[in-house]
This record gives structure tokens, C-alpha cells and sequence, in this order.
């Protein structure tokens, strides 16, 4: 099984890279597949009995970060060829005391959802991850873990990694209700429930992404889901279930296929078709707000496969103005926003981004970063609390040298950004876009993008 060595990110020197004006991009694609769907078809199988299928796997950094771990603890785990891979899992509360630290590089997703994975077993593991991952907070999902019975044996400051926990057998079923919007929260907290006695139940007032949900149900599990609120969500899962290995077909990631989305609707001429990108309602808020801009977007061949919707997107040129984002959508879009406000510097007029206080505890700042490297490319922009304000113009300078903090969706929005600007962008590091999207350089040139 291909590893990485999560501790070795940042280590080595900056790869710089430059993005220029381009010619019309054109052409067929398909990103790399969908990373939550990814990393939760690792861990649904590690928690299975029998033999878990997995075709289209994400093969960047963070996914196969998270197949080490449950290699380390215990489940078999093999890589059958590109995008192919076998989980032989052990089961609802089987995994074993991994002989290392549990090591996610720049992963928090990963990280997250192994937390409420592992809490239900009777075992200690270390938690660790690269320097950003170190910086984000744990905090919010080890509190309701701990209400569960889990025991943080030792932390970093402010509960985050390195981090010690002391799972349990049998884990107490609790109510939760999420303090702020988010997937992961909710799934560390259902993952856990699966070894609980009774029913726990997961209520969120804006309903996040449900691949957790969904791929639970197509592992076996009898959970309920009802309307909670205006927007919400209310999850019930009994414990104990029996899940049984099945195959997933992985679908291609909306979030990755944002970046050539956004780069055929701002660079003159372009005309394009992103195939087999995930169609989940929950998971499309950057589709919906490019076509309420007036993004010439056609949405090709609809289909279901591994129970998520698909389709092949058509995308050209557009001329875009402003809109107003409400804060509802954040929760299906919330890695979007980067590319989002590359597409608003080109719309005609003001886009208001409204709550965008998640994107402060990403791999980085990312609203603090994408404000910074708007302005470093002449964008006129203001941060108001929460909420990012973009001054769209046909015409975009470009420059930098944009910081990108580690983080891979912000190398890969300003790159995107240049391609239209009058000057291009520079950005100080591509070494994390391998996180997510190992082949994105290689893709984009193939569009006909230049980055140099």
C-alpha cells in the first residue's frame, strides 16, 4: 500500500509557481474523486465486517493518510490498481491499539472522523498531523466525545494535536446538537454512536453535507433523518448496527471540480466538460450561485451511482455580475469559497459573502488569506465580521506574490484567478495542492491553462 509521510509536509523548500493570461481552455475532464466520500469509504470498511470494494478513490495526500491509519488499526487495506482499492474491515468496535501515532498530515477531516471512529473502541491512540494541522482546533469534537465516555489523556493547548485519547466499549448514546455547521462534528459524533447503547441523535440547525449518513445506510445501518428547524437536520442512529462491507463508486469532487468550473467562466472563449461530478443537493452551493451570477452552466447526462447523484457539466464563458450569498448556503459550499471570490472579482458590480466564520478554523484562515490575496492582486474587497465583500471588474490586474499558507485551495483559487488577470498571479507555494488534487497542474496545462 502507497504511503506519505504526513510529518514530512512543509519540510521541504516552496515550489512557487506563476499563472498568466491563457487562451479559451477547452476540453474533457474528471477531477480526482470526492474526498469525504473517500475518506468515509476508508473508515465504513475498516468498521465493517467482510470486504469493502472502493473504486475511484482520492489518491492525494490526505486520503491515503487516513487508509495508513486504519491500516495501523487493523483493518487490511490494499490498493488493487489506479483509483481501485480493497477494505477487509473488523467491525463495530474491533480496531486494535495502533503500535505508532495516527498520523494525518494536513488532514482534518481525517483526523476528525478517525476520533469518533476510534472512540468506540476499547483502546488508547495518539492523534498527530503536520504544523497547519496542529494549529486547527479539536475541541469541538472532543467535547461531545467525552460526554460519550472518551478519555483525552493529553493534549496540546486548547485540545489540539498532539492529542492522546482513551476510547471506550461502550460508549454512552447521547443528544447533541451542533454548535455551528459542520459534517465533520456531526459525523466524529455518529461514527461514535455506532458503539453506543441506545440511540444517539445529531441535531444540526443548517443541514451539512450527508455522506456520512448516506453511506452509513449503505453500510447497513437503520438511522432516521428529519427536519429540524427552518433548515436543519435531525439524525437518529441506533447503536450497536451490524455493518456489513459493500462496493462504492467514489464520484468526482464538486469542490475540486470548482477550480476548472471557475477558470472556464472567467478566461474569454473557454468552453469545457467536467464529468461525473457529485449532484448531492447538499454538496452544490457553488454551481447554484455561478448560475444565479448568469455562469452559462449545462448540467449533461443526470445519473445515480454508489448511491450519490452525478452529471456531466458543461461549462463557457460567461459575463458574470454580483449576487449576494445568503449564510444558509456556507454549509454546501464552505471549500468553495476561495474559488467563489475569484469568480465575484470578475462580476460585474458587489458579491456579498455572508457567514463565513467556518473558514476561519480551515487549514488556515482562509478568510483572512483570500482577503489578503485579493488584495495583493488589486481587488477592491472588505471583510465585515463574518462576511466577505468583493468588487467584481472585467478588467483584474493580477500580481502577488499571494501567501498561501499551506493550504491547498487557496495555491489552486489565485492560480485559477491569473489565467484571466492582466498581469498574472504568483503564489508562493503549489507543495499542498497534492493534498487534495495531485493532478491538478497536469489537468489545468491539458485545458489549456498557463502556469509556469
Amino acid at each position: 500500500m502507497p504511503t506519505s509521510s504526513a510529518t514530512g509536509h512543509g519540510t521541504g523548500d516552496p515550489v512557487p509557481a506563476r499563472s498568466r493570461p491563457s487562451p479559451a481552455l477547452s476540453g474533457r475532464v474528471r477531477v480526482p474523486g470526492d474526498k469525504s466520500v473517500s475518506h468515509r469509504a476508508l473508515i465504513l470498511g475498516a468498521l465493517s465486517r467482510g470486504e469493502t470494494h472502493i473504486r475511484g478513490l482520492l489518491e492525494g495526500e490526505d486520503v491515503l493518510n487516513t487508509a495508513k491509519a486504519v491500516g495501523q488499526l487493523g483493518a487490511q487495506v490494499e490498493r488493487l490498481g489506479d483509483g481501485e482499492w480493497r477494505v477487509k474491515g473488523v467491525g463495530v468496535g474491533g480496531f486494535r491499539a495502533p503500535d505508532a501515532p495516527l498520523d494525518f498530515g494536513n488532514s482534518g477531516t481525517g483526523v476528525r472522523l478517525m476520533m469518533g471512529a476510534v472512540a468506540g473502541n476499547p483502546i488508547a491512540a495518539t492523534f498527530d498531523g503536520d504544523a497547519s494541522l496542529r494549529k486547527r482546533p479539536m475541541r469541538r469534537v472532543l467535547d461531545p466525545l467525552v460526554t460519550m465516555g472518551v478519555e483525552v489523556v493529553d493534549a496540546a493547548e486548547g485540545g489540539r494535536l498532539p492529542l492522546r485519547m482513551q476510547g471506550l466499549a461502550d460508549l454512552s448514546a447521547f443528544t447533541y446538537e451542533t454548535p455551528v455547521p459542520s459534517a465533520q462534528v456531526k459525523s466524529a459524533v455518529l461514527l461514535a454512536g455506532l458503539a453506543a447503547s441506545g440511540e444517539t441523535v445529531v441535531k444540526e440547525r443548517e443541514a451539512t453535507r450527508d455522506h456520512t449518513e448516506r453511506m452509513l445506510a449503505h453500510f447497513g445501518a437503520e438511522l432516521k433523518v428529519e427536519p429540524f428547524g427552518t433548515h436543519g437536520r435531525t439524525i437518529t442512529l441506533p447503536g450497536r448496527p451490524d455493518l456489513v462491507g459493500a462496493p462504492v463508486v467514489v464520484p468526482s469532487d464538486p469542490s475540486s471540480a470548482g477550480f476548472p468550473l471557475v477558470a472556464a467562466v472567467i478566461v474569454p472563449g473557454s468552453d469545457i466538460i467536467i464529468a461525473d461530478m457529485m449532484m448531492n443537493p447538499l454538496r452544490i452551493g457553488l454551481l447554484t450561485t455561478l448560475k444565479e451570477m448568469g455562469a452559462n452552466i449545462e448540467i449533461l447526462a443526470e445519473r445515480t451511482e454508489g448511491g450519490e447523484a452525478v452529471a456531466d457539466i458543461r461549462v463557457r464563458h460567461s459575463r458574470l455580475r454580483g449576487v449576494e450569498v445568503p449564510a444558509e448556503r456556507a454549509p454546501s459550499m464552505i471549500d468553495e469559497y476561495p474559488v467563489l471570490a475569484v469568480a465575484a472579482a470578475f462580476a460585474e458590480g458587489r458579491t456579498i459573502m455572508r457567514g463565513l466564520a467556518e473558514l476561519r478554523v480551515k487549514e488556515s484562515d482562509r478568510l483572512a488569506a483570500v482577503a489578503d490575496g485579493i488584495a495583493a492582486c488589486g481587488i477592491p474587497h472588505e471583510v465585515v465580521g463574518d462576511d466577505l465583500i468583493v468588487e467584481g471588474s472585467p478588467v483584474v490586474p493580477g500580481g502577488g506574490p499571494v501567501a498561501t499558507h499551506m493550504d491547498h485551495r487557496i495555491a489552486m483559487a489565485f492560480l485559477v484567478l491569473g489565467l484571466a488577470t492582466r498581469d498574472g498571479v504568483a503564489i508562493d507555494d503549489t507543495t499542498f495542492i497534492a493534498t487534495s488534487f495531485p493532478t491538478f497542474m497536469p489537468m489545468m496545462r491539458g485545458l489549456g491553462a498557463v502556469i509556469d
